[in-house]
């Protein structure tokens, strides 16, 4: 057993016979004591058989098969894939960190500090009234935003069964609307590009339970009638919810709770700099006014009168989402990515997002329908196939954005560099759209043809993937 007696204290005594028992136990595998069903049980196990340098050189050629964002720019609109700096990182690794979440409040004050602190910036840069921490993901905090909308629809004796999205909303918005409970009520653009206002007003009634929105939105731009959108929301007695997928945009210039939003979700890893995808954990805090902080999820972190940090349950809380109070070490790492930065430096970031967007879009021969926009925006391909556009820009050493999405956009490719990307490379990229997009039908049909695997069949990969290495045959590691 390993227990730092240094954190140990008279609170933890309760895990002292826990503990105790799990190191006397043991585990027999296979024989007669095994209690695992003898179909699920074997007597030996076929590994292939390697030297080390040749592990090694396996692994290290796949790695350096795939495109990660510390290979180069990964311009993926609406996803926001932000170079996560190693300062992060290497605070999340700190031991001091490595603090079982079941430890008591007295003996774990700096992670319940820390977790405060977290929730203050959140709430000051969302402008919202108080934020939990616990949702995994962004999805999931969508999810838990909307459930907070129901439980207090439903605290107040309202039964609404409707949520109103618009059409270039994330796919999320609308699983998260449906997995609630809710019918979903989709909500066309104007010629603009932005929220249709008449469309809106003759879409809510008393059945509106809210209104999903981003701003900027999905091709980048500003929601300028924000104001009129929440009084019209609010009027029908809905709330106003903002996904923070385009948060970056607004850093240190506005606010999504002084527009009017009721509720929020963060996407940490598209703002705040901590990792995004690959399957591993994620964060997706949720912001809210007042009238609805009684509903947040518990337990949630405050500050006591003597300065103390303890956790506590909200009155009608909607109950847990997620263990403990979220994923600590990637929690972490925005705590320390918005601490280094500050409000002069987060304003900045913003500002290079915008401008690098902008910079970009004034490179391609493409056409970039609407604006002005803001972080991001949508390209669109005209007459050529957006998929063979981007397949060709993997064979110019980048990454291509995303295609085909929003539908709003023909042959969409939707675009975003994020602050981190230099001029230098903003114009490499800007060539590789360009020579993409302008070259012969004949190459975009077969491209790439300069990468390790070539026009995958992505359906394919999807539904039947290879799983070990044993589906390539004997020689998938020469």
């Amino acid at each position: 057993m390993i227990y730092d007696q240094a954190r140990y204290t008279e609170d933890d005594e309760k895990h002292e016979p826990l503990l105790a028992e799990k190191n006397e136990m043991t585990l027999e595998i296979g024989g007669s004591e095994s209690p695992l069903p003898e179909e699920l049980t074997r007597e030996e196990l076929t590994l292939p058989s390697l030297s080390e340098p040749e592990l090694a050189r396996h692994y290290t050629r796949l790695s350096q098969m795939n495109w990660s964002i510390d290979s180069g720019p990964y311009p993926l609109g609406s996803c926001t894939m932000k170079y996560n700096p190693k300062f992060t990182e290497d605070v999340a690794a700190d031991p001091n960190a490595a603090i079982h979440p079941d430890r008591s409040a007295k003996s774990s004050q700096g992670n319940l500090g820390v977790l405060y602190g977290l929730q203050e910036y959140l709430a000051t840069i969302g402008g919202m009234d108080a934020v939990t921490l616990q949702p995994p993901a962004g999805a999931a905090g969508e999810f838990t935003g909307i459930l907070i909308a129901k439980a207090y629809h439903d605290h107040r004796g309202n039964d609404r069964s409707e949520v109103i999205i618009p059409a270039s909303a994330h796919g999320t918005n609308f699983a998260t609307a449906a997995m609630a409970g809710y019918d979903v009520v989709e909500l066309p653009s104007d010629d603009g590009g932005r929220v249709d206002l008449e469309a809106l007003k003759a879409a809510v009634s008393e059945e509106t339970a809210a209104l999903m929105l981003t701003n900027p939105n999905t091709v980048g731009l500003f929601e300028r009638d924000i104001v009129e959108i929440a009084e019209t929301v609010h009027d029908a007695g809905g709330l106003l919810y903002y996904d923070g997928a385009n948060l970056n945009a607004l850093l240190g210039r506005g606010r999504p709770g002084d527009m009017g939003f009721d509720i929020m979700h963060y996407n940490v890893h598209k703002t705040f700099a901590t990792p995004h995808g690959g399957g591993g954990p994620g964060a997706g805090p949720v912001g809210v006014v007042k009238e609805l902080t009684e509903f947040l999820p518990r337990p949630r972190v405050r500050k006591t009168a003597n300065g103390t940090y303890e956790q506590f349950d909200p009155d009608h809380s909607i109950g847990k989402v997620h263990g403990f109070g979220g994923n600590w070490l990637v929690l972490i790492k925005a705590y320390a990515y918005i601490a280094r930065l500050g409000d002069v430096g987060l304003a900045d970031a913003s500002a290079k997002a915008v401008l690098n967007a902008n910079y970009l879009a004034e490179q391609l021969e493409m056409d970039v329908p609407y604006g002005p926009f803001h972080h991001e925006f949508a390209a669109t391909a005209g007459d050529r196939d957006a998929a063979d556009v981007a397949k060709r820009m993997l064979d110019f050493g980048v990454h291509p954005p995303t295609t085909k999405w929003p539908e709003m956009v023909p042959e969409a490719m939707l675009t975003e560099p994020t602050e981190i990307e230099s001029k230098r490379t903003l114009e490499r990229l800007a060539a590789a759209f360009n020579a993409a997009y302008t070259d012969s039908d004949d190459t975009l049909e077969t491209a790439p043809s300069r990468t390790t695997a070539s026009r995958i069949d992505q359906v394919a990969a999807a539904r039947n993937p290879r799983l070990s290495w044993q589906a390539l045959g004997e020689n998938s590691l020469e």
